[in-house]
């Protein structure tokens, strides 16, 4: 009986590196005509749907891009839906509390950032710029600079209510208790 060559595992498989094996390893290409790049970023194909697409890097970045998560419903139907996941996703509400993340990444409600576009900010903006933004916009529009102006009053009335939601949004980060 032939003795074969001196093994390197020593009968323990985990000595062996983990791409010691010869067979070819299967790599899924990126699901967009024409790239060869591998496709490993999984995307969803529709709303509820376990389908993936699976993207390269810069292919992931542009479908997400596109991505509308409520689109084919009409505007009852897609603010019951949100309303739906906002109360279901409660407990993800830490990492805003906590900062985990800068702004501009999440940490913003919609409010807030409904309350930037008001005010014509990007969604990043520090309350400095809030507080000048609201300043230079209220004294245009104020009912005491433009008296019996019923348009000006509706829109001061939108610029105060933004600049509260924005207000109690810094008073709910700097706070430390």
């Amino acid at each position: 009986m032939a003795r074969q060559g001196r093994s390197s595992d020593w009968g323990f498989p985990r000595w062996r590196g983990y791409g010691s094996s010869r067979e070819a390893t299967n790599v899924r290409l990126c699901d967009r005509a024409g790239c060869d790049q591998p496709g490993n970023c999984p995307a969803p194909k529709s709303p509820n749907n376990p389908d993936r697409w699976y993207f390269c890097t810069a292919h992931a970045a542009e479908y997400n891009a596109g991505w509308n998560y409520f689109e084919g419903l009409d505007k009852e139907e897609a603010e019951q839906r949100e309303r739906a996941e906002r109360g279901e996703a409660s407990g993800f509400k830490q990492a805003a509390w906590a900062e985990w993340g800068g702004s501009g990444d999440g940490t913003r409600s919609r409010d807030e950032l409904r309350a930037l576009e008001v005010l014509d900010l990007d969604p990043d903006a520090d309350f400095d710029a809030v507080k000048k933004a609201w300043r230079a916009k209220a004294k245009l529009v104020h009912p005491d600079v433009r008296p019996g102006d019923e348009a000006a009053a509706k829109e001061f009335q939108r610029l105060q209510v933004s600049y509260e939601v924005l207000r109690a949004a810094e008073d709910r980060r700097t706070w430390k208790g």
